[in-house]
């Protein structure tokens, strides 16, 4: 295969795979369609505008899988960190920036590097003459783009809205109130959680998600309540016995600690491979976050739950990865294509712009004929991956942040109280073995 790497959509995951396809001497064309077209949440057309929030989250690289991830991108020369650390501002263990000195300086880094040519103008359909594509385009990808990826990946692959059910750690779920059962007994045993509401219980819980405060919907995007996404606090409005009718039917499972049928059941449904995480069966929300972790600690059996996400109902354009891609992040129907950013199911600023650098770096290895292996999964990049090409739940898949449920669990086991250091203290040492022992694929160390 030959250069150049074509890469469409100028945001964090777009400049972050051009940067690193550039850094191993590969030529690219960067394609941003802002300029000459606008979107209806930017408001410049600079390179990685950040759009909802100035915040890359914690930057503790001990016990948090975000800080983690922060300080894998920056031994592996990442762009956006670089120009992250440069434009930050004041924001305690967070590693926050000045979201103009920010974009600006990435603009300016990708515009000085003589690999890299930016072209302006929107991208219908990427032709077949390139040979090597990255489509990077983010929740918000272009209508006509948008229509040709749904004609390669078929129409229930592509969504449009983000339906979020909050996540649970396992570990942080009650057993001894709640139980595994399958709703009349129906497949494994262990398929589902069960988390039990007498009447009290419940109109207290109905109360307490019709009373909490919510986000509002941004003008761009509508309101798309349809039956396959509405918000459980929305059934509630409609009528307050609807979600025992819906989501939080008790009917098919008995409580073994009573015997008998509870008056409302709330379910959770494993969420990744490994069984460390579990999503609550239909509660895609609009309440706030802190409001979630509120009100849903009132369910019995969740009452110290651990998120490793909350949850939402927004915008947003993403495949069905773990069916779609390969470990290589490309299409597994057209391998010239890959996908890298939000598109893929990763969410937020960093995770967006992990799933770039690996997807520029493999793309260039590909373009100089070698092969790059993803990160091992007990790395935060690794772990990210995994989730993305084939982790999670294909039925029940949605965006992820990074966090240490994607990661393999430690052996031995370890206590609580360490297990994170221990978790990133593994991934500081497999993943200096992957950059070892690839050596010749990866991208000059400096950013």
């Amino acid at each position: 295969m030959t250069g150049p790497v074509h890469i469409i959509g100028g945001g964090l995951a777009g400049s972050e795979a051009a940067w690193q396809c550039a850094r191993a001497g590969v030529p690219v064309v960067l394609h941003e369609m802002r300029g000459p077209h606008r979107t209806e949440a930017h408001h410049t057309d600079a390179l990685a505008e950040l759009v909802c929030s100035n915040s890359f989250r914690s930057d503790d690289a001990e016990n948090n899988a975000v800080g983690l991830i922060h300080a894998e991108m920056r031994s592996l020369g990442s762009l956006i960190l670089a120009q992250a650390d440069t434009a930050r501002v004041p924001a305690g263990s967070a590693l926050a920036v000045d979201r103009d000195a920010f974009a600006d300086g990435v603009t300016a880094a990708i515009r000085a590097e003589p690999l890299i040519e930016v072209r302006r103008g929107l991208v219908a359909a990427p032709p077949p003459e390139w040979g090597s594509v990255i489509i990077a385009t983010g929740p918000l990808t272009a209508g006509p783009l948008a229509e040709w990826i749904a004609t390669r990946t078929g129409q229930d692959a592509l969504a449009f809205f983000d339906a979020i059910a909050p996540i649970v750690h396992f570990d942080s779920i009650d057993m001894a109130t709640a139980w595994f059962q399958s709703r009349w007994d129906k497949g494994d045993s262990k398929d589902y959680i069960n988390c039990p509401l007498d009447k009290a219980q419940y109109e207290a819980f109905v109360d307490a998600m019709l009373s909490g405060e919510k986000t509002e919907y941004k003008q761009w995007e509508g309101t798309p309540y349809f039956d396959g996404c509405m918000p459980i606090e929305v059934m509630a409005e409609r009528g307050r016995n609807t979600p025992r009718f819906g989501p939080m039917k008790p009917v098919g499972l008995t409580n073994p600690a009573t015997g008998k049928r509870a008056w409302a059941v709330v379910q959770l449904r494993q969420d990744n491979a490994l069984g460390t995480l579990w999503n609550i069966v239909g509660f895609q929300t609009k309440l706030k976050h802190a409001e979630q972790v509120r009100v849903f600690r009132t369910i019995p059996g969740l009452e110290v739950a651990e998120f490793a996400r909350l949850g939402g109902l927004h915008r947003n354009t993403f495949i069905k990865s773990p069916v779609l891609l390969d470990e290589q992040i490309r299409l597994r129907a057209e391998p010239r294509l890959r996908f890298a950013g939000q598109i893929t199911g990763c969410e937020g600023y960093v995770e967006s712009a992990a799933v770039g650098l690996i997807a520029g770096r493999m793309a260039a290895a590909e373009v100089l004929g070698r092969t790059l292996p993803p990160p091992p999964p007990t790395t935060a990049i690794g772990a990210l991956l995994g989730h993305i090409t084939g982790g999670a739940a294909v039925d029940s898949f949605q965006p992820m942040n990074v966090n240490f449920g994607l990661f393999p669990p430690l052996d031995p086991p370890v206590h609580k109280s360490v297990r994170k250091p221990a978790m990133a203290a593994r991934a500081r040492t497999d993943l200096a073995a992957w950059v070892d022992a690839n050596r010749a694929c990866q991208a000059a160390p400096s950013a």
